[in-house]
C-alpha cells in the first residue's frame, strides 16, 4: 500500500533536472572544507551512476539558491553535467541556512569547529537569539553555548587545533586558561606530547597552580608540587626559557645556560641588577 507523502517544506514531491548553471551557492553553507580525493571519487561514480540523491534548492531571484548538496554538486561539475536532480524547497533564507546546518550535523560532516561557526552564523545574520537557534537545531540552549565557547578561542588556535587533529575537549580546556599566551604556550606542549584530554587537563590543572590562578579551597587541594601530576620536567624548563626570552625581549641582558650530568639538569641564570 502506498501512503500519501507530506510535502512539509517542498513545493512538491517531484524531482526535477536543473541546469548547473542557474543554481548558485549557498551563502550561509556551514561546511567550508572540501576533500580533493573525495570530490574526484564520488566524481567518479557520477559518471557512471549519475547523482542518486536529488540536491535541494529554492527558488532565489531568476534562478535557484543550493539548500543543501553542495559536496553533490561540485562533484557533478568535476563530472561534466550539464543538469542534476533537485527537489524545490519553499523555505525562506533563514530556514534555509537551518536546512543547511541541520543536513550537515546529520551526516557528521561538520567538524566541532566548523559546527560552532555555522550555529554563530545563524545567529548573527538573522537575529535569533541562543534560544531560537537551539529549538530550530532541535538541540538544548546549553548544548548551544558549549558549542559557542569554542569560538572565544583566537582563530590561529583554532587553525592549530584543527591541523593537528585535537578535540573538542581539548578546545574546552584551553579555554579554562584566560591568556592566549598561556593557551599557545600548553597547545604547543601538548601536541609535543600527544596528549588526549585527560592528560591535558592535568597539565592545565598545574600550570594554573603554579600560576597561582587557582585560589581559596580548590588550591588548597591541588599538590603543592605540580611536577608530581605532570611527571615530566620538560614543562618547567619549557616554563624558564620562556621567561627568559620574555626578557630579552624587554631588553634585559639575561643569560641563561643549561648543563646535564647522568642524575641532575642543572641550569644557571645571570640576570643584570641595572637594566641597561
Amino acid at each position: 500500500m502506498i501512503l500519501p507523502q507530506k510535502r512539509g517544506v517542498f513545493e512538491s514531491c517531484d524531482i526535477f533536472f536543473v541546469p548547473v548553471s542557474e543554481i548558485t551557492p549557498n551563502p550561509a553553507q556551514p561546511r567550508k572544507r572540501f576533500d580533493p580525493e573525495g570530490l574526484m571519487e564520488l566524481a567518479a561514480s557520477i559518471k557512471r551512476y549519475g547523482v542518486l540523491q536529488p540536491l535541494s534548492i529554492r527558488r532565489a531571484g531568476y534562478g535557484y539558491e543550493l539548500v543543501s548538496g553542495e559536496r553533490r554538486l561540485r562533484a557533478a561539475l568535476l563530472a561534466g553535467l550539464d543538469s542534476v536532480p533537485c527537489i524545490v524547497l519553499g523555505v525562506d533564507a533563514p530556514d534555509s541556512s537551518v536546512l543547511a546546518l541541520v543536513e550537515n550535523l546529520h551526516r557528521r560532516d561538520l567538524d566541532f569547529i566548523e559546527e560552532a561557526e555555522g550555529i554563530d552564523r545563524l545567529i548573527r545574520e538573522f537575529n535569533m537569539s541562543q534560544e531560537e537557534a537551539a529549538r530550530r537545531l532541535g538541540k538544548s540552549q546549553p548544548a548551544i553555548a558549549n558549542k559557542l565557547r569554542i569560538l572565544r578561542l583566537p582563530p590561529e588556535l583554532l587553525r592549530a587545533i584543527r591541523e593537528r587533529g585535537l578535540t573538542e575537549r581539548h578546545a574546552r580546556a584551553l579555554l579554562r586558561l584566560d591568556s592566549n599566551s598561556d593557551r599557545a604556550f600548553l597547545l604547543k606542549e601538548i601536541v609535543e606530547r600527544g596528549l588526549n584530554v585527560a592528560k591535558t587537563e592535568e597539565l592545565i590543572d598545574a600550570y594554573m597552580a603554579q600560576e597561582g590562578k587557582i585560589k581559596g579551597q580548590e588550591a588548597q587541594n591541588k599538590p603543592s608540587r605540580p611536577v608530581y601530576v605532570l611527571k615530566d620536567v620538560r614543562f618547567f624548563l619549557n616554563t624558564v626559557t620562556r621567561g627568559m626570552d620574555l626578557m630579552k625581549q624587554s631588553g634585559i641582558r639575561a643569560e641563561y645556560g643549561r648543563s646535564e650530568t647522568e642524575t641532575d639538569i642543572i641550569l644557571t641564570i645571570k640576570i643584570p641588577k641595572a637594566v641597561p
